[in-house]
């Protein structure tokens, strides 16, 4: 991504600059994605600029992509270690732009259902919808969510080297490594983001934003 130097940052003055970003979006809702494998941690930097948003008066909902995944008989079908479908099948994309990002446009309903699919359970959430204001935000969490055609405004990508990444994941989980890999290769996900975070270190990170951001 075109951008400027990579500076480093706090993960609070980060949140910060996230936050930042949204509130110049004035009058209108905004979906906003923080993209990275989990050892990157982008649900909590998602709560944290959720905070900050609620605090300068805007109206924001966190939803964790990992509740709008594919039942476990499309998402399993060729087993539990299946790197093609783990890359390109597990989430349930056309739900979450049903029942989250087209409702959050600025022309959208704004009537929000945060949890969809209960991976652990296999089965559907009972969660009520939220009715988002119209300069309302939602912040949408996970890993492998660019390059894929999902609606918003705004992206950020916390990437990790695959050194990192391999000392971070869990050993159980090192078959994911490839579809990681192929990830940054096939879907280019700095070249979409708005905010490429360094993530390496979580709690010492680095940013390079977007000419313009």
């Amino acid at each position: 991504m075109p951008g400027t130097a990579i500076t480093p940052i706090t993960p609070a003055a980060l949140a910060d600059r996230i936050a930042g970003l949204v509130v110049q979006r004035t009058g209108r809702r905004v979906r906003l994605v923080l993209d990275g494998a989990p050892p990157t941690r982008p649900a909590e930097l998602a709560a944290a600029v959720a905070e900050l948003l609620r605090v300068r008066g805007r109206a924001a909902l966190v939803v964790d992509a990992g509740d709008y995944l594919r039942p476990a008989s499309v998402r399993l079908e060729h087993g539990r270690r299946d790197v093609d479908m783990f890359l390109d099948g597990r989430l349930d994309e056309g739900g979450l732009c049903r029942e989250v990002l087209d409702p959050a446009s600025t022309s959208g309903s704004g009537r929000v259902l945060p949890r969809l699919w209960d991976a652990e359970r296999d089965r559907a959430h009972r969660d009520r919808y939220r009715e988002l204001p119209v300069d309302g935000v939602v912040l949408l969490a996970g890993a492998l969510l660019l390059g894929r055609g999902l609606p918003a405004e705004l992206a950020v990508h916390l990437r990790m080297s695959p050194a990192a990444l391999a000392r971070q994941l869990p050993v159980k989980d090192h078959w994911q490594l490839v579809a990681f890999a192929r990830y940054e290769t096939e879907r280019r996900p700095a070249a979409e983001a708005d905010v490429l975070v360094l993530a390496d270190h979580p709690d010492r990170p680095a940013v390079r934003m977007r000419e313009g951001g």
